[in-house]
């Protein structure tokens, strides 16, 4: 029965998508179903990660059909932390929307997809066959796209098709990469793929072919990732759809596109690590500094954390390329910290917008004075993401420092403490520009066409806002002053994809079927 727990984290979402599908017509069910069914979901990944951290790596065949000729469901604990990330997440914005998305696009169903987008993603962070990572990022392909144009206000629409285009661009890349696979090896579960792809000997398949095969993998993933030079889909458009919305596809789209490098390279590809190194080491210094430079020169805040999305996601690559114990680690524990990290930014930036009226940083200011509490809320995750002490992004890029130091990666590390200065910097002039200096004279004319009519907020309205903030806030501290026990999580995680002899022997059994 202990198995069937893997099933939850996909069919919790499911069932609340579908129950908010029949409620259509009425709106404050919706609601009220949407945050149960997080609630239930987040218990369901938490009884998960409990499980594999207790017992090992866990694996589920579906249909009784043994792996590799059925579906597989597999859970170690890299996935398992990231489906409870996921389902957090889900809680957060699931009340925050409560408080932040209007009637109109409530109507179209922002809770039904919300929660299909949620399927998706922990879909991808539990399947084991290569085939069904394609269509659980289809499923999340569909349900973001529709989120992002709910509405449709010309901004909205011009950045989800720029979204979509280099998506699909993408998704094609994977598909063709899939079907090359397939027909090399014969299955495509992804432990019998680790077998036939690192098999030795006479039947071993061609290092040259498993090397555009990974280099396939790479480009796609590296797409989905918004990694240098394939990142401009990102900050064109992630500044476009409600608040909501843009902490929901912030916080996971681009975190599976590197979770399938991790699995790729960590199972499939380890073989390939002196072609993959070097260049992954390239681009985590190219994407570092890119996206940090890209948003140190943003007015409009959105666009300023959407490049800062692909900045850190260098720090990411970065863990991946060094590939020793310590930086895969330190990449499990960045990955959470970034998600908890920029999420807070992206929804103190929404109450921000409710109380200035504009997105823009020149038309801001006062709220250190106003809000003074609002001001707390954004230094907390703010300095996070800084990585100052003691707080998460200390411990996470404390980790990877030490890893690229270990590594003697020398020139990397520079660019990687570098980034992090430049980072203090685009949040100090956020701070400055929205809460430090006096509000303007005249707030419309200031704004001028970004200005919008700030609508009056119930106290329940304003509770959904700021009780989910101020929690995910709140866990950026905690996953900095607890950092012991969940590091050590996090070298668990690191150990099992050092060994994937352990991901293989539980789901194709002792024998390792040829």
């Amino acid at each position: 029965m202990h198995l069937m727990l893997l099933v939850l984290p996909i069919l919790l979402p499911a069932l609340t998508a579908a129950v908010c599908l029949l409620c259509w017509e009425h709106r404050r069910v919706q609601r009220a179903l949407s945050v149960a069914g997080a609630v239930a979901h987040l218990a369901a990944a938490v009884a998960v990660l409990s499980d594999v951290a207790t017992h090992g790596i866990r694996a589920l065949d579906v249909g009784a059909w043994p792996a590799p000729f059925g579906i597989t469901l597999v859970a170690d604990l890299f996935g398992a932390v990231m489906r409870v990330v996921t389902a957090l997440m889900g809680l957060a914005v699931a009340i925050y929307s409560l408080g932040s998305t209007d009637p109109d696009r409530e109507a179209f169903g922002f809770y039904p997809l919300l929660h299909v987008l949620l399927m998706g993603v922990c879909g991808a962070f539990l399947t084991g066959d290569i085939f069904n990572l394609y269509v659980w990022y289809e499923v999340m392909l569909m349900a973001s796209f529709v989120l992002m144009a709910l509405g449709g206000e010309r901004p909205q629409l011009e950045g989800a098709i720029k979204y979509a285009t280099l998506n699909l661009l993408a998704s094609t890349l994977f598909l063709l990469a899939v079907g090359v696979l397939y027909g090399v090896a014969g299955t495509l579960n992804m432990a019998q793929l680790a077998v036939v792809l690192n098999r030795t000997g006479p039947d071993a398949v061609s290092p040259a072919l498993i090397r555009t095969l990974a280099m396939l993998f790479v480009i796609a993933f590296g797409i989905k990732a918004a990694v240098f030079p394939v990142f401009a889909w990102l900050p064109a458009s992630y500044h476009t759809p409600p608040i909501a919305v843009t902490v929901v596809i912030s916080a996971l789209l681009t975190k599976v596109g590197v979770y399938s490098l991790v699995r790729c390279c960590t199972l499939l590809f380890v073989g390939q690590q002196a072609v993959l190194g070097p260049l992954l080491l390239g681009v985590a210094a190219l994407t570092m500094v890119t996206g940090v430079l890209g948003a140190v020169a943003q007015q409009d805040v959105r666009r300023l954390l959407s490049f800062h999305i692909v900045s850190q996601i260098g720090y990411l690559v970065m863990g991946l390329a060094l590939f020793t114990p310590l930086a895969l680690a330190a990449t499990v524990f960045f990955m959470v910290h970034v998600i908890l990290a920029k999420s807070a930014l992206f929804m103190v930036s929404g109450i921000a917008h409710r109380a200035l009226g504009t997105w823009e940083l020149s038309a801001s200011g006062g709220l250190y004075r106003r809000q003074p509490w609002l001001a707390v809320l954004f230094l907390v995750p703010a300095l996070a993401l800084a990585g100052l002490p003691p707080l998460s992004g200390f411990v996470a890029k404390l980790a990877l420092v030490r890893a690229g130091l270990e590594a003697g990666r020398y020139g990397l590390v520079a660019v990687a403490l570098g980034v992090s200065v430049l980072t203090l910097l685009s949040m100090t002039k956020i701070w400055a520009e929205a809460y430090w200096k006096p509000a303007p004279a005249d707030p419309v004319a200031a704004a001028g066409d970004t200005a919008v009519r700030r609508a009056a907020l119930t106290p329940g309205s304003w509770a959904a806002l700021v009780v989910p903030t101020a929690c995910i806030a709140a866990a950026t501290v905690l996953l900095g002053v607890a950092a012991g026990p969940l590091f050590a999580l996090a070298e668990r995680a690191a150990a099992q994809l050092s060994d994937p002899s352990q991901y293989v022997r539980v789901v194709l059994g002792d024998g390792h079927r040829p």
